[in-house]
């Protein structure tokens, strides 16, 4: 929580002088108003308002100013890369505020996020994923003895992916890698899996940068597309995100620069 509070106390702005005060450090007051800004600041970040959170701030905002004199006294605050270091995080500090500002009054509705998602779903229609086990050693020598024994018995898979795979994510399940699209594996392995029908095997190991894969393809599926409701916040933040990388591109655009 220090360093959560230390990051937002940055952010504080200032409030008047007659405001009540909870503390002065030689003659400075430390407001109430700007103790009830901080917490409400940590609020937005995910902290949870109670007496121990703010007597917490209360003894930052002491240390801080405590500080900040001590910084202003030595004469660090007229440093040239102290003025530097404190520009930039004013800047950073306005262009944050700026782009929260104008989410704010361009928010993402709902028109476009159905819109968005149709979109997607359109684009992932008649994608196949599949059910694949794989069985990874570092020679392909093993590898091939492995195949022989899977192509007379396939039965065999899942106790010769339990004691020769070295696959630690997928051995111990008999090499079952559960259901993706091939997009999930590296372009080896993945064009291996796209040519294989169901219950297919490959006629040779696969070799990729882990070593030499045995594969099989269980089953195959067209791609099971999600519910709006399960992918709507991943929807939202890349509209946000384009929203704000066109809001920045306008900015420039119109900026005179020489």
């Amino acid at each position: 929580m220090n360093r959560f509070i230390m990051l937002a106390a940055a952010c504080v702005i200032a409030v008047p002088a007659f405001a009540q005060n909870v503390a002065t450090v030689n003659g400075k007051p430390i407001t109430q108003q700007s103790v009830d800004q901080f917490v409400k600041l940590l609020i937005s970040q995910g902290a949870t308002d109670s007496p121990q959170l703010r007597e917490q701030v209360k003894q930052e905002m002491i240390n801080r100013q405590v500080f900040v004199q001590a910084a202003e006294s030595s004469g660090v605050a007229k440093q040239a890369d102290t003025r530097t270091e404190i520009e930039l995080a004013r800047q950073g500090i306005l262009v944050r505020a700026l782009m929260a500002d104008y989410l704010a009054k361009h928010p993402v509705d709902a028109k476009k996020v159905q819109s968005e998602y149709d979109n997607i779903k359109k684009e992932q229609a008649g994608n196949m994923e599949y059910k694949v086990r794989h069985i990874l050693v570092p020679d392909e020598k093993q590898a091939n003895d492995i195949l022989a024994q899977i192509k007379s018995d396939k039965s065999k898979f899942d106790d010769l992916a339990k004691k020769n795979s070295k696959d630690p994510g997928s051995a111990d399940k008999g090499g079952d890698l559960g259901w993706a699209p091939p997009t999930n594996y590296v372009p080896p392995f993945a064009q291996a899996v796209t040519q294989l029908k169901k219950g297919g095997i490959v006629d040779k190991p696969v070799q990729t940068q882990f070593g030499w894969h045995v594969i099989m393809v269980e089953d195959t599926r067209p791609v099971q597309f999600p519910p709006l409701d399960q992918v709507r916040p991943q929807i939202e933040e890349m509209l946000r995100q384009q929203t704000l990388s066109k809001y920045q591109e306008d900015l420039r655009s119109k900026a005179k620069i020489q």
